[in-house]
């Protein structure tokens, strides 16, 4: 169903798809999803907990991490209950502006994503290179502020997605093959010229990203310069140590974001569109999945903090027996 004004024709709703050409395997893809999805929520739900009640973890590079996983809870929570919400009740109507909002959720989030993991790295740079300076540098107004520069900087960059979206007639109908209302997905749809739209999306990809690596490769060549420097093997091993978590945290992030990027723009009809999908789909999932497990098994603080955790409840219940 669709309404119509004097200058476009909009849809009501959208209907997404979920994975074209493997209908019948919906359920099947659901289940690691819906296993990523648990972990996520709880790993990083913990890491919130731990991070706001052990004053062992108050210091930047923990408040950072909490940044990260309520980052990682919103970002995969904006899509995730739909995607299962399609592949197991075949729920693929979403209404327009629901639609748009998703859209502006999923952005703004995986802009916040990167944002924050450029602010860890000049973390471990500040560190590792003025140690003595850390905690009068990286004041708690200072992380704060970052953290808010960095997520209104999404926003600033994201708002204009929904408007030039909204701008969009929509006379090929209101199909989406994705899971969920990606930009360009959504635009692909309508049959007015969408190139704004494309070039205003790579401009923001670069803005962000393009920014955020750079500054992540800044920080740690001047690491690697200022570690390299040092007399102690072992003071090289703790120093290389304290960034192998926020390492693979950038691995896991970046990997799946780059093939998607590249792949979407030049891959041309060469990879199959579910594909496609599914990797549209991890790069929303695996950072927050994967991001508790390293820090958990990485950083010895929070591992022990955990392992107190555990131990403290197992011994408040023998009591109570």
């Amino acid at each position: 169903m669709q309404r119509t004004n004097a200058t476009t024709l909009t849809p009501v709703s959208f209907i997404l798809n979920g994975v074209p050409g493997l209908e019948d395997m919906h359920i099947w893809i659901s289940l690691p999803f819906c296993s990523m999805y648990i972990v996520a929520m709880v790993g990083n739900c913990g890491l919130l907990y731990l991070i706001r009640y052990e004053d062992s973890l108050h210091k930047p590079m923990y408040f950072f991490l909490a940044m990260l996983s309520f980052t990682d809870i919103i970002m995969c929570s904006s899509t995730l209950p739909n995607t299962l919400g399609i592949f197991w009740f075949n729920l693929k109507e979403i209404d327009f502006n629901a639609c748009l909002t998703q859209m502006f959720f999923i952005h703004t989030f995986t802009g916040m994503e990167s944002g924050v993991l450029m602010l860890m790295a000049l973390d471990r740079y500040v560190a590792i290179c003025y140690p003595l300076r850390y905690a009068t540098i990286l004041t708690n107004p200072i992380i704060a502020n970052a953290g808010f520069i960095t997520f209104l900087r999404g926003v600033i960059l994201v708002i204009p997605f929904t408007f030039l979206t909204k701008r969009l007639p929509y006379c090929r109908g209101n199909v989406i093959p994705h899971t969920y209302c990606d930009h360009m997905s959504v635009a692909k749809v309508s049959c007015g010229n969408v190139k704004i739209n494309a070039v205003y999306g790579l401009m923001v990809a670069l803005l962000i990203g393009g920014f955020d690596i750079l500054c992540i490769t800044v920080s740690y060549t001047m690491i690697l310069r200022a570690v390299v420097k040092l007399s102690s093997a072992d003071a090289r091993q703790k120093a290389f140590g304290t960034c192998t978590a926020h390492i693979c945290a950038i691995v896991f992030s970046y990997t799946p974001a780059f093939f998607s990027f590249f792949t979407h723009r030049f891959g041309g009809h060469r990879i199959p569109h579910s594909l496609h999908i599914i990797m549209a789909n991890i790069y929303l999932l695996l950072p927050p999945t994967m991001n508790p497990i390293v820090y958990g098994v990485k950083t010895k603080q929070i591992r022990d903090c955990v392992i107190r955790f555990f131990v403290g409840s197992k011994d408040i219940k023998s009591h109570n027996i």
